[in-house]
């Protein structure tokens, strides 16, 4: 027995050594693989400058190995000013009766989504999506207080909506800057959904000036893979300094959930609008004055240049800032303000921050020069109304005193023939859609493009003072 329990002795013995040994020389052999490693990038060729020729694999220390920064500060400085927001609204149907139409029951419908407070004093931004035909706004701080809110102002083309609150000294975010953003730049998405509280997902920023199809009128979103499901829009998206640089507003997906890709409205497009509503009460359109197109690879073969990227300008319109300055049909935008335009999105995008009466730096190619011009934007003063088949512009106060109206745009060409065989011809004002006053073609751009196919009534005044409406399905 003590024969037998000796040869055990000695057989766990020899069974420690041999993985002591096995584990030193493991350990010695990746601690050589990593020296040989650093060695042979060391003694890769350089060229007279210095530069590597030809670098060869390189294994990081563990301090390198897992370089994700640390969202906690962010988080708790920036989660308070994010809220929930709820729309109430009572919708009243329109039976068929014999040749017309009779009132129906009023139902109670009820919509939800967040908000950010940009500043003390209560004033928030959401999209206008979230509060759209509102009767009633209801908004939830993160410390379940809920306060009614007023609507201040919306901007249906950009999706932007400002409410405000009754409260002061609230926690609130600035601002970033959202044209130094860098793909690969973490982001995160704050959010208050169905006023549960809190949630905030990580992500990088995927692509800048996304021009989504099927999104009406916004071109420039911020991609980003951080996670947004419904109940999120009209959240906070955040860099890492805890600064608002995007407002959550949409997803990509097949069947209404996150499949990978979100999209926010850039913070300078944002602060701009809210600015405007907040100073002027609408909108203030910067406009270039141009017609221009995208360029590409087919299209720079059928113009015969080699440039495949810019914005390439086909029209100059008259008296435009764009012509004063010295624009011509040919030339191909590059840049505005040193910021890069590879696209109309990254145009048009720009161009949202901008007011009538800024000035701009326009970088652009012709005839194979690079030049650069300072252009002067304009006020938007006239557009097509598609849905109304009609064309308006602004016009100036001696006009309107001639009408004895205080507001209105001025219809200067009909091309919807129901308008025009009941006698509205070029001349007459319009002055109200659904009891909205329309003071300019800005105004009653974005009213149109709020409505979404419903039924509406247009007020129209004629050159002879005669008020008249017509409703329109």
């Amino acid at each position: 027995m003590k024969k037998y329990a000796g040869f055990i002795i000695i057989a766990v013995l020899s069974s420690l050594l041999t993985l002591t040994g096995y584990s030193y020389l493991t350990k010695t052999n990746n601690q050589q693989t990593v020296t040989n490693s650093r060695q042979i990038l060391k003694s890769t060729e350089q060229d007279s400058a210095g530069n590597f020729l030809h670098r060869a694999a390189y294994i990081p220390d563990d301090n390198m190995a897992y370089n994700v920064p640390d969202f906690k500060a962010v988080v708790k400085k920036s989660k308070s000013a994010v809220v929930h927001v709820r729309n109430t609204r009572y919708v009243q149907q329109y039976q068929p009766f014999y040749f017309g139409y009779r009132e129906g029951p009023v139902y109670k419908q009820e919509g939800t989504g967040s908000g950010v407070i940009i500043s003390p004093d209560g004033y928030i931004v959401t999209n206008n999506h979230v509060i759209k035909d509102a009767s009633e706004i209801e908004v939830t701080l993160e410390n379940k207080k809920t306060y009614k809110a007023e609507l201040i102002g919306t901007d249906p083309n950009s999706d932007v909506a400002i409410i405000k609150i009754n409260a002061d000294n609230l926690p609130y975010l600035t601002f970033g800057d959202s044209d130094t953003l860098e793909l690969g730049e973490w982001v995160l998405a704050i959010g208050n959904p169905y006023n549960l509280g809190t949630t905030v997902t990580s992500g990088i920023v995927s692509a800048k000036g996304r021009d989504l199809k099927g999104n009406k009128h916004i071109e420039n979103f911020i991609q980003t893979d951080a996670v947004v499901n419904p109940g999120n829009s009209g959240g906070a998206l955040v860099n890492t300094k805890g600064q608002l640089i995007g407002i959550n507003t949409m997803i990509f997906s097949m069947n209404g959930s996150y499949i990978g890709y979100s999209f926010a409205i850039p913070s300078n497009i944002v602060r701009k609008i809210a600015d405007d509503i907040l100073e002027f009460g609408s909108i203030q359109k910067g406009v270039l004055g141009v017609k221009a197109a995208e360029l590409n690879s087919e299209i720079a073969e059928k113009l015969g240049i080699e440039q495949t990227e810019g914005v390439y300008i086909y029209e100059i319109e008259p008296d435009s800032g764009a012509k004063k300055a010295g624009l011509k049909t040919g030339d191909i935008i590059i840049k505005i303000n040193n910021i890069k335009v590879a696209t109309m999105s990254d145009l048009l995008g720009y161009l949202k921050t901008k007011r009538p009466g800024d000035k701009i730096n326009v970088s652009f190619i012709r005839n194979g020069d690079t030049k650069h011009l300072d252009v002067k934007l304009s006020k938007n003063n006239a557009a097509y109304l598609k849905s109304l088949g009609v064309s308006v512009k602004n016009v100036d106060k001696k006009v309107l005193k001639s009408y004895d109206v205080s507001n209105g745009v001025y219809i200067d060409r009909v091309n919807n023939r129901l308008l025009y065989q009941n006698g509205i011809k070029p001349g007459y004002l319009i002055t109200k859609i659904n009891g909205q006053k329309i003071f300019s073609v800005d105004d009653i751009t974005n009213i149109l493009a709020n409505l979404d196919h419903q039924r509406f009534t247009i007020e129209v005044v004629s050159p002879e003072g005669r008020t008249e409406k017509y409703i329109f399905q």
